[in-house]
This record gives C-alpha cells, sequence and structure tokens, in this order.
C-alpha cells in the first residue's frame, strides 16, 4: 500500500501541476510531520517542489529549539530545502495587544504569505487535521460565533499570489499518529498542548472526550457542520454582493436633495432605508445591518443587531432614537433612515491608556491605572483584561436588576468627568466582573482584589 493510499487527502491531486512549488508548514508535531511525509511522496508522483518551512517563534527555550533541530534534519533526510523563520513573539503580543496564541498565529501566516508574495513558494501547506476543525468549529459555538464563524477552517485561502491549503482536512489525529507509527517515523511533542490554560486545550483533552461519550462522531459532525455552515455563507455573500448596492445609502441627506459625506478625518457613515429592510426575511435583515457595520470596519454581535433590528421597530418595544454600540459605531434612527456613524476615537487621553492582560489566577502592576491587581480562581482560566472604558460598556450593579450604562453609574458614583475616560475596569469574557469603586454583581468565578499603588 502506498504512503498517500493510507490517508485521505483533501485536495484534488489534479491542481498539483509539475513543478508546482509547495511549502509545507512543518512545526515537528505529529500532523506537520505527516503532511511532510506525505508531501514528499507526492512530489515524486506529480513532480512538485516541496519544502519544509518552519517558524522558531522565540518561546518554549530549548523545547523549541529542539523542535527546529528535528525538523531540519528530518528535511535533510529527506532531501527538501529547510526554510526557517525566527520571531520574537512576546514582543509582538505586547506591541499589538494581542494574545500569545494569537500573535503566534499572526506572524505565521505573515510569513506564510511572503513566501508567496516573493515567488519562493506557489502554495503553503498547512496541516490542520478534522480534530482541529471540530475543536475550532466547538471554540467557535461556545464564543456565540455566527454561520461564518462555524464555517470553522477553510480547506483553502486565497492570497495575493498563490494559496494556502489543508490537505488533511478530511483526516483524524488518530490517523495520522498511525500512519506514522507505520513509517517508523517519530515526531516532537509540544508541552504546551497540554497546558490547560489554554482554552483550546481544555476543549481538546476535556470538553470533546466528554461529548463524545453522548455521540462517538461528534468531531466529525461538527467538521460536516463547519462544511454546511461555509456553503451556507458562500451562497449569503452572493445575495448580499447583489442587493448592498441597492440598500446602502452613503452619508446624510441634505436639503434640496443629494447626500453629503462627512470630512472629518476617520469618520463614515452609511444608511438604509427603513421601509426598504421590511419586507426582507430576518435573516437576510441581520445580514444586511452587519455587512453595512462591516464597510465601517466593526463586527457586529448578536446583542448589537438586535438593538438595531429593535431601532427599526422589527422587535418589541418602542424603538430607540439612537445606539451607542462600541467606541467608534453610533447608531441613529430617523423617520426614515437607520444610519451607522463611525466615529473618531473619544479622546486622546483614553486611546493612549494601555490595556492589560491578567493571567487568571494571577497578579499585574498595572501603572497607568495605579493599582496592583490580583484575581483568584478555583482552576486556571482564559485571561481578563485591565483596560479603560469603552462606549457601549454596559455594568450590572448588585441588587440591580438590568445591566446599566457606564454613564448611569458614573452619576452614580459621582465620578467627575475628567477622571471617567481614564477609570479602570476589568472585563473577563465579555464581562465587566469589576470596576473601581463600584459594587459590580460578579457571577464569573474570579475573585478580584485590587490595591493602589504605593
Amino acid at each position: 500500500m502506498s504512503a498517500v493510499s493510507t490517508l485521505p487527502l483533501s485536495i484534488d491531486l489534479q491542481a498539483l501541476r509539475p513543478g508546482m512549488r509547495i511549502a509545507a508548514a512543518v512545526s515537528g508535531g505529529a500532523d506537520s510531520v505527516a503532511l511532510l511525509r506525505l508531501l514528499a511522496h507526492l512530489s515524486r508522483e506529480h513532480g512538485i517542489v516541496v519544502s519544509a518551512a518552519h517558524v522558531h517563534h522565540g518561546i518554549r527555550g530549548e523545547e523549541a529549539d529542539r523542535d527546529a533541530d528535528f525538523t531540519s534534519r528530518l528535511a535533510a533526510r529527506l532531501g527538501l530545502p529547510f526554510l526557517r523563520h525566527d520571531v520574537d513573539t512576546p514582543a509582538h503580543a505586547a506591541a499589538q495587544r494581542e494574545t500569545m496564541e494569537e500573535a503566534a498565529r499572526n506572524l505565521r501566516y505573515a510569513w506564510f504569505r511572503q513566501l508567496l508574495d516573493s515567488g519562493i513558494a506557489d502554495a503553503v501547506a498547512t496541516a490542520h487535521t478534522l480534530d482541529d476543525q471540530a475543536e475550532t468549529v466547538l471554540h467557535r459555538l461556545l464564543r456565540g460565533a455566527w454561520t461564518e464563524g462555524l464555517s470553522g477552517i477553510h480547506p483553502t485561502l486565497a492570497a495575493s499570489r498563490g494559496f494556502i491549503f489543508r490537505p488533511l482536512l478530511g483526516v483524524r489525529r488518530a490517523q495520522v499518529e498511525s500512519y506514522l507509527r507505520d513509517l517508523g517515523q517519530d515526531w516532537c511533542e509540544d508541552s504546551t498542548n497540554r497546558d490547560a490554560v489554554y482554552t483550546r486545550n481544555r476543549i481538546r483533552h476535556q470538553l470533546l472526550p466528554a461529548l463524545a461519550d453522548y455521540n462517538p462522531q461528534l468531531a466529525r459532525q461538527m467538521a460536516n457542520l463547519a462544511t454546511i455552515a461555509r456553503d451556507e455563507e458562500h451562497y449569503w455573500q452572493a445575495e448580499l454582493d447583489r442587493l448592498l448596492p441597492s440598500l446602502l445609502l452613503p452619508g446624510k441627506p441634505v436639503r434640496g436633495g443629494g447626500r453629503a459625506a462627512s470630512t472629518q478625518p476617520g469618520e463614515a457613515s452609511l444608511a438604509i432605508e427603513i421601509e426598504r429592510l421590511r419586507p426582507l426575511a430576518p435573516a437576510l435583515r441581520r445580514r444586511v445591518l452587519r455587512a453595512a457595520a462591516r464597510r465601517l470596519g466593526h463586527a457586529l454581535d448578536f446583542d448589537q443587531t438586535a438593538r438595531l433590528l429593535a431601532m427599526c421597530g422589527f422587535e418589541s418595544g418602542a424603538p430607540a432614537r439612537r445606539e451607542v454600540l462600541s467606541a467608534q459605531l453610533i447608531a441613529e434612527r430617523t423617520p426614515r433612515e437607520l444610519r451607522l456613524l463611525r466615529t473618531q476615537p473619544e479622546s486622546a487621553a483614553a486611546a493612549s491608556l494601555p490595556e492589560y492582560t491578567i493571567a487568571v489566577p494571577g497578579e499585574i502592576l498595572a501603572p497607568a491605572f495605579g493599582l496592583r491587581l490580583s484575581i483568584t480562581a478555583a482552576e486556571a482560566l482564559p485571561a481578563a483584561t485591565l483596560r479603560a472604558p469603552r462606549s457601549g460598556d454596559r455594568i450590572r450593579l448588585r441588587y440591580t436588576s438590568a445591566p446599566k450604562r457606564l454613564k448611569e453609574v458614573f452619576e452614580r458614583l459621582r465620578i467627575p468627568a475628567a477622571e471617567r475616560a481614564s477609570w479602570p475596569i476589568l472585563e473577563w469574557q465579555g464581562q465587566i466582573v469589576w470596576m473601581r469603586g463600584a459594587d459590580v454583581e460578579n457571577t464569573s468565578p474570579l475573585t478580584v482584589l485590587a490595591e493602589p499603588l504605593s
């Protein structure tokens, strides 16, 4: 039996034309090692030119050095070119205010696109498996993703030149390891893949196995859901491309006819006639509103979209005339139109304040807010964020029936207006769990202690 026949590939082999240069993204783990072995086999059958592309993220110390050395030696043994790219992930994460996982991924894909743009590779192959797909879909489902999020990991990503593809997306992780054992091929284990601090690891090692007791085919069904969601999104995007030009209006109407756009830097606005939305199906209304916000650089969540629908009179209750959806997105309703306005940042002082990411449990010094803040919890949980207020923030105080706007809370606490933009709040999983001086209804598993810096 040939090497390729042991694993079903999620790619049309006819697309692998002779002479095509494919860079295989190889971390040294089982999935990527299997990918490299498969592509090396295909290179002989299809005349493709394969190289091993490895990113050293500047984290994990000696373990990361071991992985880079292993990948280099494997490429040499297979007679393949080895491409190595070193990055400083912690520095990038701090500068861009990203989690370490986000920073590592963004740096990887930036390099992949450089390989494509420079012509070093015609395509980059990554080793995502069906299990990765299931974990991604479940993770996004837990975070309240829309159908575009549930489309998960796409088999192919187009780039300005070439493409990124995932030929193992239909393969189970157990199949990959069995394939490597049959070849007598070893691989590296990343110790962080078992660290329960990371949500993805808890989903992989705790949640998915528990759910599999109810349905042993859950992973494959999550992958099937991704396929369905991806096809649904493709259809709806074509519908939006057809409808939006006739629905979205630029700027505001002016006396005498026509419309005027803002000339202020960073500001922009779009409008939709409410009566044009009324005959649309609810699913299409939501998509039109979210697409309009996306044109202004904002992604609406479910609650924000529902607030816009209510402003149009499509939900119960009296429609609001104005809603602050985020720090830079405001909605206004006139008798005829719903308008979305992208505004400038609130103030230079507030914009310059850093956001602090705090491990849970953990402690941090936040000199910008003059605080030492510690968080305790019974187990390792996703990180929290200490930050300044944003427009649209809502907070639930103890003994109150509903969340309140921060403006109401500031007024109740008699916080001077000049201090409000730099007032510290702690956000965890989309919920404000602590605010200086406020008796917050904290339903999270976090206990927060804040002390002034001496």
